[in-house]
C-alpha cells in the first residue's frame, strides 16, 4: 500500500517587479494543474519598486516545490519561497455588517464582539460594521456566532504572511550587488537576464 504523501496549506511568498499579464500567467500554472488558489494577496514589499505576491494553497510539499519553481522562471518573478504555516505569522482582516437595532437591544452581542476581539469601524442607524483581524479559524467562529442576530454581509480579505525565518529579500539583493562582475555567473541564480533590475 503506497503512502500518500500529506497535503497541508502552504504559503507561496514571490517577489516580483510589476509587470501586467504577470498575474495572469501566474494563474495559468495553477489552473493548468487544476489548483484551487484559496487566497491572493499582491502587496508593495520591503523594497521599492518590487512586489510581494502571497499565495495560499493546499499541496503536497513536492507539488509546491515544482510550482515554485515554475512561477520562479517567469522573466519579472526575482524569488519564490514556500513555507508551511507553522513557518510564517499570517493574519487576515474580516468585515461583518450587522443591524444595529440587534446590537443596540442586546448587551450579549456587545459582549461577543469584545470577546471576539472586534470593533466598529461604522456605526449607521440601520446597520454596523465591524472588523476583527485573526486566523480563518477566528474570523468564521464570528460569522456563527453572529447569525442568529440577522448577519447581513461577511467578506475576508486575502492572506498577509510574514516568513518568521526570513532576513527579507532586501538581504539577498544586497549580497547580489556585492558581487564582483563575472563573479561565478553560471551559478548565480539572479542573473538569468534578469541583471537590470539591480541596477538600482
Amino acid at each position: 500500500m503506497s503512502h500518500q504523501p500529506d497535503r497541508q496549506e502552504y504559503n507561496i511568498t514571490a517577489y516580483t517587479e510589476n509587470q501586467v499579464g504577470l498575474l495572469n500567467r501566474i494563474a495559468i500554472i495553477f489552473s493548468r494543474r487544476k489548483i484551487n488558489i484559496e487566497s491572493l494577496n499582491v502587496s508593495p514589499s520591503e523594497i521599492e519598486g518590487i512586489h510581494r505576491f502571497n499565495i495560499v494553497i493546499t499541496e503536497t510539499e513536492d507539488v509546491v516545490s515544482k510550482l515554485a519553481g515554475q512561477i520562479e522562471k517567469q522573466v519579472e518573478v526575482l524569488k519564490v519561497y514556500y513555507n508551511t504555516n507553522a513557518d510564517v505569522i499570517w493574519q487576515e482582516m474580516a468585515l461583518y455588517k450587522v443591524p444595529t437595532d440587534v446590537i443596540a437591544e442586546k448587551a450579549s452581542v456587545e459582549r461577543l464582539l469584545r470577546e471576539n476581539g472586534a470593533r466598529a469601524v461604522v456605526i449607521r442607524k440601520d446597520y454596523t460594521v465591524f472588523e476583527t483581524t485573526g486566523h480563518r479559524e477566528e474570523t468564521d467562529a464570528l460569522i456563527a456566532v453572529l447569525q442568529p442576530y440577522g448577519l447581513i454581509e461577511f467578506v475576508r480579505s486575502a492572506r498577509i504572511a510574514i516568513i518568521k525565518g526570513s532576513n527579507g529579500f532586501n538581504s539577498k539583493l544586497r549580497e547580489f550587488e556585492r558581487r564582483e562582475p563575472g563573479e561565478d555567473v553560471a551559478e548565480n541564480e539572479f542573473l538569468n537576464s534578469r541583471d537590470a533590475v539591480f541596477t538600482m
